[in-house]
């Protein structure tokens, strides 16, 4: 999205004092990963052993700001994806399910991305995985997402029974770390083939057909 590259621009050069002039692939991956392969695609010179870990930190604090007062920009140049909003309405009303996210993204970030288009009400953030935010890869960052959910409903969650809903391939493998059921949804950069090679469950084109994967929810011991 246009609005999140100016953002990451602007404070990716206000932290490293170099202009942004490539920007990694960010489909799949977290916060962190993005900005260590920017350091380097874009000749940033770091003199000492961690110092990339040590901008890591206040580059996010920027990236957050810097993406907050575009917030109203969001929703005018953001695009929703195909069923995405009456997929999550559908599968929140169903009876048993907990309904959270587990992004890259950082907390603020994801938060206001999925605020502006009026997602957030149909999520338990509070039990959420956000691995911009969580030194955790997403397989291990899913597990702990699960048994927070366990945690504070009591209840417990089998593994096939978690269902990891996403667009890439590297998800589609997060999921299978952990123990998740995937669903590959082909309305991003990868194609349904990419995703079912990666091992998903189950392909969408798109989540404009909520059958599909309300049946597989619901299937689920």
């Amino acid at each position: 999205m246009k609005v999140t590259r100016a953002a990451y621009a602007e404070a990716f050069a206000a932290v490293t004092g170099r202009p942004l002039i490539q920007l990694p692939q960010m489909v799949g991956m977290t916060e962190p990963e993005i900005f260590f392969d920017a350091l380097g695609r874009n000749g940033v010179s770091l003199r000492a052993d961690g110092e990339s870990e040590r901008l890591l930190a206040p580059f996010g604090a920027e990236f957050a700001t810097r993406l907050a007062a575009r917030k109203d920009l969001l929703t005018t140049e953001g695009t929703l994806l195909p069923g995405a909003a009456e997929a999550l309405r559908t599968v929140a009303a169903l009876d048993g399910v907990v309904q959270s996210v587990l992004t890259g993204s950082s907390r603020p970030n994801a938060a206001l991305k999925l605020r502006a288009f009026g997602l957030d009400r149909y999520l338990d953030l509070a039990v959420a995985g956000f691995a911009g935010s969580e030194p955790y890869p997403k397989g291990a960052l899913l597990r702990a997402t699960r048994l927070r959910a366990e945690e504070k409903y009591a209840v417990r969650f089998a593994e096939r029974a978690t269902i990891y809903v996403a667009d890439s391939p590297r998800d589609v493998e997060a999921a299978t770390m952990g123990g998740a059921t995937s669903v590959g949804v082909a309305s991003g950069r990868a194609s349904s083939a990419e995703l079912r090679d990666a091992g998903a469950d189950l392909v969408l084109p798109d989540l404009t057909d909520t059958a599909p994967l309300v049946s597989l929810i619901t299937s689920r011991p």
